[in-house]
């Protein structure tokens, strides 16, 4: 153990005095030197200058005196590489020493020092140590193996790394098995079409074998392997979960959840009628109750990996409700989870007890959980009809109590219940209408009023209620004036004659005084209909609606069938797949489970590729980001999956036809002269997202080829600055984007102590560093300084949109390098998706490049063209590109051969953002 007193060393001598305690002759005078050492590093302190003195120590037989050491090179290495191939032969004689620690040691630190000059002097003590005779330094070995694949890949493959470590598999000892499986495993994640896995009967067999003798992290990798594997057919998957299933009684809980996954996995090819099946899901339910004895935060993870496992198979804990009921100390992210579960698992047998536990709840203090609690009856209501009617009768005794959070909660959840079940409940309606004035939230007063326009007729003064809200028309909310605009019409069209007033001062109010888009829309569509066909308008406005379905917060079942196959993950803790929040997500793989036996659960795609057999999926649509500061602070900025089919294309729709001229969906046919783009070959960089990833600064991607870097500009004139003039641009230089600036002294004094302060603006652009003036600017004397930008500064929307308040200076928008529609579909869906009002239209003059010429032009600053096609002797390239922070932009260009002019339609969901759009364009292709 290292001494307190040896991290309180500060004094002005300390390295002389290290450098010569180094050196001593005495052992221990040595190690006690190394020690201070390490403690000075590890609080932070700069003892690099004592390398070669701590290196020179390495030949010593003390264990712990060559631990300090290589923990001090493994940190200084990397900073150090000239002085750090001094230690190589120290390394390469420790590989050969009798005693298998320092074997082990030495080959461990070997592949921790990330020194590509190093690499190469590792491969052949690796070698030795892969086949040495201790197990303990083969599992070593193995590991180290993965680390070298990450510095050097094609070194490993040529070395032939990979192929002993395919054969430690069948090594006798099972750590040195477990860590291969490890090794191998990461490996395979970062080159997913490897093959390096090549999981067979055999292979499997040995794998659970050695499962039983290994410890608990080996078991993991073990069973996370196992879990990648599809059985021949339901014998071997029986004959696997029977071996697999005692580690459920293990005291990890993560070793229960990675055997809990293989198990879910290959309980698919098991039929249902086996008895075995029966037995397996009885078996399953102890141990997942078991970890809901553990701390709040494990019992959190265990709940929303056992929230999946009842989506797939509610079979296997139906009779264990009691455990979900919330305890008094338990934290609130606990108590959510648990009603979540209790709801999935309500059932006509157990509603009573469900119903009594959800009324006790709705008493309690924490006012979030009372919520959940008053919702959580509703969804009971509309999942098991027999309970529904002793739901309405609880909710009605709960809003009785007249808590206000409490009532509004009701409202809310009685309006699903009519939903569900309409012309059953609305007796109710009367005591909903007493507590109207306390409504104050959104949510509630929307409710409030779909059940009076819905039931008008049954309420005598409705004219009354509803107009009430109308007082404060444009003070409320949109969700609550889009609700009240179709209540009054419902009103209008169940009692003319008397609402007729009410029906016009409404659709004034929307049509006329609002400047809300939507609800504009929907006035002046109801206008239409009542004044043209009254008919029509019934048919439309009071048409029978479709019953709400009983579980609208399942997870979207391809998604679910994924996440299964990552329980015991942050996957399962998110319910999110690993690519939606992994960055760099290059190698994470889509997982599905395997086909049911006997079962029509797992139904495939009919439309499924000769070759390959996938399902093509349907056109995905970039999704609505809101407004631009939203976008910016948007911290999860990774596409999602679409899983599920884009909704319905209507004819409200038809506008789009000519936005592309000659009609959208020629789009999708064969007549188009040039494939989509290919992402150039540089472009290699993972993705990510958040605002740091805003100006592509996560990248790591440098300018790419023929790429356009605005020419400076005079920011700030020497007349206004005391003699100081700046002139200057933005570059991205290895993904870093950059301020480069030219300092001019036109004054005729010296010029020192340079600063630079940035406002705030729409990108929350910031300097990275202080600004960097090496010198003393002397009278008519230049300087070029370069300042690296990030963008986790304040962020304000500016006008212009890329007006950066330093002086007065305006960013250049950076493409990513890495995003872009890659297939038409996508494109036709998005630019079908976004409103025509965003639709903006520019002309680029005097340009005389031919189509292809431009499209090369524009690709190279990260703007790339989906399709092109050929429409009576006019080319038109339509192109997708998205900005650093994150916005969507698609764009249709057309190019007319012997003109000058092009035409450009930009569509976004920030329209804000396409005159900066359209400056880029004329910018790159002029220059």
């Amino acid at each position: 153990m290292m001494n307190d007193s040896l991290f309180s060393l500060v004094c002005a001598g300390e390295i002389f005095e290290l450098k010569a305690e180094l050196n001593s002759d005495k052992k221990e005078k040595k190690k006690e030197a190394v020690k201070k050492v390490i403690a000075s590093m590890t609080v932070g302190k700069d003892v690099s200058a004592l390398f070669p003195d701590v290196v020179n120590c390495m030949q010593t037989d003390n264990l712990e005196l060559k631990k300090l050491v290589y923990l001090y090179l493994m940190n200084y290495a990397k900073s150090q590489p000239d002085m750090a191939i001094m230690a190589v032969n120290t390394f390469v004689k420790d590989c050969e020493d009798p005693n298998p620690l320092i074997r082990a040691l030495a080959v461990r630190t070997m592949g921790c020092i990330r020194v590509d000059k190093i690499t190469e002097y590792l491969c052949e003590p690796l070698r030795k140590c892969l086949k040495d005779e201790d197990p303990y330094v083969r599992k070593t070995a193995a590991v180290c193996v993965a680390k070298l694949h990450d510095i050097n890949a094609q070194l490993v493959e040529d070395q032939g790394f990979l192929d002993t470590l395919k054969d430690l598999i069948s090594d006798s000892n099972p750590m040195v098995v477990a860590n291969a499986v490890a090794a191998l495993s990461e490996i395979a994640e970062s080159h997913p079409n490897s093959n390096l896995l090549d999981l067979n009967p055999q292979t499997i067999n040995k794998l659970l074998t050695a499962l039983n003798e290994c410890t608990e992290w080996g078991q993991i990798f073990i069973l996370d392997c196992l879990a990648n594997y599809t059985p021949r057919d339901d014998r071997e998957s029986q004959s696997i979960c029977e071996r697999v299933t005692p580690r459920l009684s293990h005291a990890n809980s993560a070793v229960v959840l990675s055997a809990v996954k293989v198990l879910m996995k290959f309980m698919e090819m098991l039929p249902k009628d086996l008895d075995y099946y029966g037995t397996l899901l009885k078996k399953l339910a102890p141990p997942l109750v078991t970890l809901l004895s553990a701390e709040p935060e494990l019992q959190y993870v265990a709940l929303r990996n056992i929230n999946l496992i009842v989506q797939r198979r509610p079979e296997i804990l139906k009779h264990e409700m009691k455990v979900f009921f919330v305890k008094y100390n338990d934290p609130i992210y606990v108590k959510l989870e648990k009603l979540d579960i209790m709801i999935r698992l309500a059932s006509q047998a157990n509603i009573a007890q469900v119903l009594a536990e959800l009324k006790e709840y709705a008493t309690e203090v924490d006012v979030d959980f009372v919520r959940k609690a008053v919702r959580a009856i509703g969804r009971c209501a509309i999942k098991v009809e027999q309970s529904a009617e002793r739901c309405v009768s609880t909710l009605l005794d709960l809003i009785q109590t007249k808590v206000n959070y409490v009532v509004q909660e009701a409202i809310v959840v009685i309006k699903d219940i009519f939903r569900k079940y309409p012309n059953k409940y609305e007796s109710v309606i009367a005591t909903l209408c007493e507590n109207l004035d306390s409504l104050d939230e959104p949510e509630a007063r929307a409710a409030m009023i779909w059940i009076v326009g819905e039931y008008a007729e049954r309420i005598d003064n409705a004219d009354e209620l509803l107009e009430s809200f109308l007082e404060g028309f444009h003070d409320e909310s949109t969700q609550v004036q889009l609700q009240l605009l179709t209540a009054i019409v419902k009103l209008f069209l169940k009692k003319p004659t008397e609402t007729q007033e009410l029906v016009q001062q409404v659709l004034s109010l929307a049509t006329q005084d609002s400047d809300n888009p939507d609800l504009r829309d929907r006035g002046y569509i109801y206008w239409r209909l009542l004044s043209t066909d009254p008919v029509a308008a019934k048919e439309v406005v009071l048409a029978e609606k479709p019953l709400i379905s009983e579980e609208t917060d399942l997870i979207e079942p391809t998604l679910l069938e994924e996440l299964i196959c990552h329980i015991g993950t942050l996957a399962s803790v998110y319910h999110k797949p690993p690519s939606a929040f992994v960055e760099g997500s290059r190698g994470v793989q889509h997982k599905r489970l395997p086909g049911s036996a006997g079962s029509g659960e797992s139904v495939e795609s009919p439309d499924t590729g000769s070759a390959a057999g996938v399902s093509e999926a349907p056109p995905a649509v970039i999704p609505s980001q809101g407004d631009l500061l939203g976008d910016l602070l948007n911290l999860d900025l990774t596409p999602p999956t679409t899983t599920g089919p884009p909704p319905p294309s209507s004819g409200m729709q038809m506008g789009a036809m000519d936005l592309l001229g000659g009609g959208l969906d020629s789009l999708m046919g064969a007549g188009f002269g040039a494939p989509p783009a290919a992402m150039p070959a540089s472009f290699t960089a993972p993705v990510s997202g958040g605002l740091d990833d805003l100006f592509d600064l996560g990248g790591g991607v440098g300018m790419p080829m023929g790429a356009y870097s605005p020419p400076k500009t005079v920011w700030l004139p020497a007349m206004k600055a005391k003699g100081l003039e700046i002139s200057g641009t933005f570059a991205r230089r290895a993904g870093v984007i950059q301020m480069e600036m030219t300092l001019t002294n036109k004054a005729m004094s010296v010029m020192t102590d340079f600063a630079i302060q940035f406002n705030r603006n729409s990108f929350g652009l910031a300097p990275a560093g202080p600004l960097q003036v090496l010198t003393p600017l002397s009278p008519n004397q230049s300087i070029e300084v370069t300042l690296p930008l990030n963008t986790v500064g304040p962020v304000m929307k500016m006008e212009p949109l890329n007006n950066l308040q330093v002086t007065d200076v305006h960013i250049y928008l950076y493409h990513k390098s890495h995003y872009y529609l890659h297939s038409r579909q996508v494109f036709l869906a998005t630019w079908k998706d976004i409103p025509n009002d965003n639709e903006s239209q520019f002309q680029i003059k005097d340009c005389h490049l031919n189509s292809d010429a431009a499209s090369n032009k524009l690709q190279g600053s990260n703007i790339f063209t989906i399709a092109k096609r050929t429409v009576e002797g006019q080319d038109m390239l339509y192109q997708s590109m998205k900005l650093t922070n994150g916005i969507w932009v698609l764009a249709e260009l057309r190019v007319q051969a012997g003109n000058p002019n092009y035409t450009i339609s930009l569509k976004c969901r920030a329209p804000e953002v396409s005159q900066c759009v359209f400056q880029s364009y004329e910018a790159v292709l002029k220059n």
